[in-house]
């Protein structure tokens, strides 16, 4: 709390003070700023690391780095066209518009460093081994859980998030597998997809149709 209030009037009150044209967003520590120029770019980093040092702080220099939004509109070249917020990628990336042609923009999508802590999360449930719970059992244990990975990350390019699904699919189906001892994984897989028919709502992920094919 008092950390952020200090950040708060060392980098937020300043910035709309001094440099109320910049556009920023600031979450903790991480913070990024939205320039119109390389020039203008550089001289924020020169002002902001004058700033930091005031207070006794320091702008890590190795992790601060300029980026060029590149897109349809802006086709220059520049040795960084991405970088990572919040656990989303912000890079050039296609978009389709219906039958019309496509252009590319510059948006987010999960992050391949978040998708490895989800998964390694994923992993340490050691979902396999629970075989003294029943299907439901499983999902009440970890819905809540994967619907907020999902609320998260899948406004932007959804389809990113199916690495993600497909691995919690794939630890399910090893749970089947060791809980009704089948010889394997294709039966464990034909024995899932009954449950996905009858209950389709049971887990988070199988809520939509895209996700339950994920497996």
């Amino acid at each position: 709390m008092l950390a952020n209030l200090f950040m708060h009037y060392v980098f937020d009150d300043f910035m709309s003070r001094e440099f109320p044209n910049v556009n920023w967003v600031r979450y903790a520590d991480d913070g990024a700023l939205n320039c119109v120029s390389l020039k203008q770019a550089k001289y924020m980093i020169k002002v902001l690391d004058k700033r930091f040092k005031l207070f006794g702080l320091e702008l890590n220099l190795t992790k601060t780095k300029i980026v060029y939004c590149k897109d349809s509109d802006r086709k220059g070249n520049y040795e960084n066209i991405t970088f990572d917020f919040l656990g989303y990628t912000f890079k050039p990336r296609y978009v389709k518009c219906g039958k019309k042609k496509g252009f590319t923009g510059f948006l987010p999508a999960i992050s391949d460093k978040a998708k490895k802590v989800i998964k390694q999360e994923v992993k340490e449930w050691k979902m396999q081994r629970k075989v003294n719970k029943n299907i439901r059992d499983i999902a009440n244990m970890y819905n809540s859980k994967i619907q907020g990975w999902i609320n998260y990350y899948s406004h932007y390019y959804k389809s990113e998030m199916y690495d993600i699904i497909r691995y919690i699919n794939k630890c399910i189906i090893k749970w089947v597998r060791r809980k009704y001892k089948f010889n394997s994984t294709r039966k464990s897989v034909k024995w899932l997809k009954r449950v996905m028919q009858n209950e389709p709502k049971l887990f988070a992920h199988w809520k939509s149709e895209k996700f339950v094919m994920a497996i």
